[in-house]
């Protein structure tokens, strides 16, 4: 049995990482195995408690996705989130942007910085990702012709 109340670092335990409306409203659970919570446990280590104790608190507003949850809300088939490499994020305290430009600028080991929807200076959520290849991509998501860009970009 998983222990949701697990510390994944100072700050964050198990249970915001996988708390999920649509995985409760269609009987899936939404449990991470030992590699994915180590995953999960990189995560807060590497980027979002550094930014946390920097800028206040954050809210994971999705974090890990099981197979079924993933394809339930039509993530990629190799999304971060699937294994446990990535959240989507609010910060309380300070704007979005501001917690992206922190990212980019103060953790050396971040994957994915990715600026959703909204507009470039106030995105309504900040993918922070910690996957192992480390490509240090800034990007913004955007709708166009029904479909989500990314497009790379400086900040």
């Amino acid at each position: 049995m998983i222990n949701l109340n697990l510390a994944l670092s100072a700050d964050f335990k198990l249970w915001e990482f996988v708390v999920s409306t649509t995985a409760d409203q269609n009987g899936i659970k939404n449990l991470p195995n030992e590699t994915e919570i180590a995953h999960l446990r990189l995560l807060c280590q590497k980027i979002l408690q550094p930014a946390r104790n920097a800028l206040g608190p954050l809210k994971i507003t999705s974090g890990f996705r099981s197979e079924k949850l993933n394809k339930l809300v039509g993530g990629a088939e190799n999304s971060d989130h699937r294994f446990g490499y990535a959240a989507d994020v609010i910060p309380y305290d300070v704007k979005t942007r501001k917690l992206a430009e922190w990212v980019v600028a103060n953790c050396r080991n971040f994957d994915q910085v990715i600026l959703e929807f909204g507009t470039l200076t106030k995105p309504n959520w900040i993918h922070l990702s910690a996957a192992p290849v480390s490509r240090k991509q800034v990007l913004r998501a955007v709708y166009k012709n029904k479909k989500v860009i990314y497009q790379p970009i400086k900040i």
